[in-house]
């Protein structure tokens, strides 16, 4: 397949990796100095799975260099999906569709908005990774994991190329019988694990460990349940437990990119999880207590990162 990974950060950077390895033909587009070191000296990856490096690599910053492809996948932050949905317009042919790969439920949406529901499907991604320096990506633990479908969960073709494409590149890839249960199962996991975190400063494994902190975790998961019940999404019974499951199995260092956003000062994801949890679930009339304070308890930080409000 011809794809363009829009944003080689972390997880951009690494999926498209994976896919430009086993011989898919991978454009990326990036920019600054990750831009040019890839352009230099390749894309690095080092993981438990194995290192390695693609080179040469198709990498720009003009998307006009691309031209049009088969799949465009998104990796960029969930909070730059409005500002970038526009400057894919010449990656995308007749037949192009978009993948996002953000965390939260409503990048489907955003893209949609610009370029219509027939082109989008919903996606999701698993993996701890992060950019340690411009050219390299780091994973450093959980499975690496994609799952994406057609927002009417109809079975379609596109959608099997794609997966069979990321099996090839040894990427563990679904298509689940229902979406936006999948999106929401990973927003249960992502919203309450990185809100808390954010507001600890602490890593999964105090989280888990420690039994007030570990309550708080398991309200905010019941809250964002709660959420997604109230919107129509059926999430099972099971959903709580086997979320508890999956942070169990995380090496007890693991950290979510809002919290490391946060605490580096950066703009972050606070609103797309946190704060969504809280909007969408206002929308619904359900209350999000233990969202909510955490929301406002890092908004002036995430304020000031943005060059909204200033204090010392």
């Amino acid at each position: 397949m011809r794809i363009a990974v829009f944003g080689a950060g972390a997880v951009g950077g690494y999926f498209g990796a994976r896919l430009a390895r086993a011989g898919e033909e991978v454009a990326f587009i990036a920019r600054g100095a990750h831009l040019e070191a890839i352009r230099r000296d390749g894309l690095f990856v080092e993981s438990p799975l194995g290192d390695f490096r693609v080179f040469p690599v198709q990498a720009t910053d003009d998307p006009e260099e691309v031209g049009p492809v088969d799949v465009v996948l998104v990796g960029v932050k969930a909070w730059q999906v409005p500002e970038v949905a526009p400057k894919m317009a010449p990656l995308l042919g007749p037949e192009t569709f978009i993948v996002p790969l953000e965390n939260g439920v409503e990048a489907p949406d955003r893209l949609a908005a610009v370029w219509g529901r027939e082109r989008v499907l919903g996606g999701l991604c698993r993996i701890i990774s992060m950019v340690p320096e411009p050219g390299r990506i780091w994973h450093r633990g959980m499975e690496p994991y994609v799952a994406f479908g057609e927002l009417d969960n109809r079975p379609s073709e596109r959608a099997e190329r794609l997966r069979a494409a990321f099996e090839r590149a040894g990427v563990r890839a679904e298509i689940p019988a229902d979406i936006h249960v999948a999106l929401w199962e990973k927003f249960l996991f992502i919203a309450p694990f990185a809100s808390l975190g954010a507001v600890t400063r602490a890593p999964v494994g105090v989280l888990r460990s420690i039994p007030h902190l570990r309550r708080m975790l398991e309200d905010a998961i019941a809250e964002a349940m709660a959420v997604g019940r109230a919107r129509g999404v059926p999430l099972p019974d099971d959903t709580p437990a086997r979320t508890m499951a999956l942070i169990e199995g995380m090496p007890p260092d693991g950290t979510t990119s809002m919290q490391r956003d946060i605490a580096a000062g950066r703009p972050s994801e606070l609103d797309d999880l946190t704060g969504a949890v809280v909007r969408l679930g206002e929308a619904a009339g359900v209350e999000t207590p233990l969202h909510r304070f955490m929301y406002f308890a890092l908004w002036p930080q995430e304020r000031r990162a943005r060059g909204e409000l200033a204090f010392g």
